[in-house]
Parts: C-alpha cells; structure tokens; sequence
C-alpha cells in the first residue's frame, strides 16, 4: 500500500510540473533505518564497502520497478528489501567466482601478480566470515537474514517461498557447520 501511495504521489507531483520523466523527483522508497538495514545485509553477504551504495541503489530500483510495473507493495518493505539485498550478495558472489575461475585461467598464460585484498573484513571476525563464504548459497541467505537482518523465521519463509522448516533446517545446517569451522579454527 505504502508503496504503490508514493509511487502515485510521486507522479501526481511530476506530471503538473513538466519533470515527469527526472527519478531526482521520485520519493525515496526506502527509508533511513531500512537502507541501514540493507547495507548491512549486503556487508555482511560479503559485498566490498565500494559496491555498497550500488547494491543500496539496485534494491531502490528494484522497489521502484515494481511500483511502476503495479504489482502490490510488498507488506514488509524492510523484509522484501532485506531479501533483495541478500538476493544481490548471492549474485556478487557467484560473479566473484566467475571472475576467479577466470583469473586463475588467464594467470596460467602470465606471469603471477599480488591482489591486494579488497575485502573489509571489519564487519565481522575473518573467522567467521570465512565460514559464511564457505556456505552454501541458501544457507548463507537464511543465516544472514535471520542472524544479521534480524529477521523472524516465518518472514524469511514467506519472502524466500518456502515452507518455515525448510528455513529452520537451513538454519540448523548452517549453524552446525559454522560451529565446525570455528572448532576446527580453533576460534571458539
């Protein structure tokens, strides 16, 4: 509902104006609190903090998209935003892992060269954001979202689609292999 008010609101205040087709005018579908909550999720889904803003930016065309195209608002934007932006590390993840099977390809044809590490590993222990990387995209999701974004059980079910066992046994999953990986590191 909120979403689909802002979206009139916005092109009722355009259209007398003559700027209809400037986005500088459209009213911001996310909050402060909620683009907190999305950098976040995006942080701790192992997006550098230079592709932050970019990520913020791709889940506010995501909710404007779906504003214009007229589908209803969502009933938790901060949940649809928190998915979308766990959605989009899943996505730079597996990019990241393309380009790193490309590059140990094209380092073979040349001489090696030092990558310095672009990641910022502030947001969390290197221990455990190790064992994050290391989970299955699914159960990194359900961790992120629960654990992180802060999100109730049955709300991760209802934006992901599936039954809330599936996200509880994920959970478990991801949990129990999290704590393995600490043990084994002996962090813990």
């Amino acid at each position: 509902m909120l979403l689909r008010g802002r979206a009139r609101r916005s092109r009722e205040t355009t259209a007398g104006t003559g700027t209809g087709d400037d986005p500088l005018n459209a009213a911001d579908p996310l909050d402060a609190a909620q683009e907190r909550r999305v950098r976040a999720v995006l942080a701790l889904g192992g997006v550098p903090q230079a592709d932050l803003p970019d990520g913020v930016q791709q889940v506010r065309l995501r909710l404007l998209e779906r504003a214009a195209s007229g589908r209803e608002a969502p009933r938790d934007v901060s949940a649809w935003a928190a998915v979308v932006a766990s959605n989009l590390a899943m996505d730079w993840h597996r990019a990241k892992r393309r380009q790193e099977r490309l590059g140990e390809r094209l380092a073979a044809l040349r001489q090696p060269a030092a990558h310095p590490s672009g990641e910022d590993s502030s947001v969390l222990s290197v221990a455990v954001a190790q064992g994050l990387d290391e989970l299955p995209d699914a159960q990194r999701q359900v961790v992120v979202l629960r654990f992180y974004a802060d999100l109730p059980v049955r709300s991760i079910a209802e934006q992901l689609g599936v039954p809330e066992g599936t996200v509880k046994s994920r959970l478990h999953t991801a949990v129990r292999a999290l704590r393995a990986r600490l043990h084994e590191d002996e962090v813990v």
